[in-house]
């Protein structure tokens, strides 16, 4: 199978169930920020040496095509999919327990603080912005179209998540959090 199809290059691709849609619509626009906060979690994972966040940062990433999934299908929840296209609701616990255990070995932050640090807590840095963005257009989406809460939620939780995974990166290696 070749890599290029040539369907896409009159701007409209094809969504889970087939319907064709512009390449600029909510839904591709939302799935789409979900594959690039994939792919800086990639790049943040290759930065990172420790082998239990890194198989943390796999199993996000695996959760984000299960995102990108529910969102690239409008007939989600009507149809049975296999479980893998399922992102499970107690992944938002699962996320919040880590970000309790990392955080109590933080300082506490009493202010603002500039993103950056070594390469890797900067890039989560980064990865919590595009996070961000990506909720977003998740909640623009939402406001046309019904969409299971908790994937605004999950999303919301992982932002915080890659927040404190910066941190707790940068405490690792004593890189100094610079104050705004």
């Amino acid at each position: 199978m070749k890599i290029y199809t040539r369907t896409g290059d009159s701007g409209e691709t094809s969504l889970f169930n087939g319907k064709r849609v512009a390449k600029d619509s909510p839904r591709v626009a939302a799935y789409g920020e979900v594959d690039e906060l994939n792919a800086v979690l990639g790049l943040a994972r290759s930065l990172i040496s420790d082998p239990q966040i890194s198989q943390t940062l796999v199993e996000i990433q695996k959760d984000l095509f299960s995102v990108g999934a529910q969102l690239a299908d409008p007939e989600f929840g009507q149809k049975k999919r296999s479980p893998k296209f399922c992102l499970q609701e107690n992944r938002i616990a699962d996320l919040e327990q880590i970000i309790d255990r990392w955080e109590a070995q933080l300082v506490p932050l009493r202010h603002f603080i500039l993103p950056g640090g070594n390469h890797a807590g900067a890039s989560l840095h980064l990865a919590r912005t595009v996070c961000r963005r990506a909720e977003r257009h998740v909640v623009s989406l939402t406001q046309q179209e019904q969409l299971p809460a908790f994937l605004l939620v999950y999303l919301n939780r992982l932002s915080d998540f890659l927040f404190v995974l910066a941190r707790y990166v940068n405490h690792k290696v004593n890189a100094p959090e610079i104050p705004w």
